[in-house]
């Protein structure tokens, strides 16, 4: 496999194309409540990006501070809608005092588990 079928961590482009669409419309589900509207959409690996700065801040930081640390410019309206996205899906606080990330993998996979042996009553 050669650097042009690979994308962002070696994900292959085709693979990368159908997490774009399925970002693209869990982006849209959790910022409906927005009122103005987007002008651009994330891709893939801005949102990467972004997770990955938050993820290894020691404190919290302000959206200034994601944006220098950023490989690459983004638009302040496409870093809200990231922002807004990783908040509704449970993996940054937005604090007075900043940004934080707070999402745990063993803790979700201990949640996927316990929903799985659950029983639905109706």
């Amino acid at each position: 496999m050669d650097i042009s079928e690979t994308g962002f961590s070696g994900v292959r482009k085709t693979e990368t194309f159908i997490y774009d669409i399925s970002l693209y419309y869990d982006i849209n589900l959790y910022c409906d409540n927005m009122a103005k509207q987007v002008l651009h959409y994330p891709r893939l690996d801005t949102i990467l990006g972004v997770e990955n700065i938050i993820r290894k801040a020691k404190e919290p930081l302000s959206k200034n501070e994601i944006d220098r640390r950023l490989e690459k410019k983004v638009m302040r309206p496409t870093l809200n809608v990231i922002l807004s996205y990783l908040e509704q899906s449970g993996k940054i606080a937005l604090l007075k005092e900043g940004i934080v990330w707070i999402y745990r993998e063993d803790i979700s996979q201990k949640l996927r588990s316990k929903l799985k042996r659950g029983v639905t009553v109706m």
